[in-house]
């Protein structure tokens, strides 16, 4: 048996796109420690967002009272007659 290159047959173009087709396409490049870390962040941010905006929706529909700019202090809308 023989490793020269002239020995070797090269895979026509069936093959290549067979083998192409055929790869692991599942197999992805493993994620590093800061990136889970990341990625578990920003989801938790996602998930704590659509809560709030779920909060306000449903206080908003309750006609809950007084809008506020900042915490403890009413807007200048919401004082005037």
């Amino acid at each position: 048996m023989s490793n020269r290159t002239s020995d070797r047959r090269m895979p026509t173009a069936a093959e290549r796109e067979a083998r192409k087709v055929f790869r692991d396409t599942s197999a992805k490049a493993p994620v590093s420690e800061h990136e889970r870390d990341q990625q578990a962040f920003h989801a938790n941010r996602e998930r704590l967002k659509a809560e709030r905006l779920a909060r306000e929706a449903a206080a908003a529909k309750r006609g809950a009272g007084v809008t506020r700019d900042k915490p403890g202090k009413p807007s200048k809308e919401a004082g005037r007659p």
